[in-house]
């Protein structure tokens, strides 16, 4: 059975920083991925990684602000993300699946979500 277990989501202020993992169990996948959904709004695509090539993307918003990294023999991503602004808050979903795609419907695999909250 595929598990997807998201944590270290919180409150931090402004400017702040936060790590997010997501250990991955079941099976493997070749790709993994953030998405965050803030309230009202729908889920929106943060960063994804190549699990076995390391490849990786960004949304504008986030780039050079957050780190997506993959721990292969413990199977766990993670999301470091620093200079947090409010508009960051949101609850944020880790996914698998096989395409390095940037869509919510190219995903197979999702956690149950962490909140983040950046207060300003």
């Amino acid at each position: 059975q595929v598990q997807l277990v998201e944590s270290g989501g919180g409150l931090v202020q402004a400017g702040g920083s936060l790590r997010l993992s997501c250990a991955a169990s079941g099976r493997t996948f070749s790709t993994m991925g953030w998405f965050r959904q803030a309230p009202g709004k729908e889920r929106e695509f943060v960063a994804l990684i190549g699990w076995n090539t390391g490849y990786t993307y960004y949304v504008d918003s986030v780039r050079g602000r957050f780190a997506i990294s993959r721990d292969n023999p413990k199977n766990t991503m993670y999301l470091q993300m620093d200079s947090l602004k409010p508009e960051d808050t949101a609850i944020y979903y880790c996914a698998a699946g096989h395409i390095p795609g940037r869509m919510v419907d190219e995903y197979d695999y999702w956690g149950q979500g962490t909140e983040v909250t950046v207060s300003s």
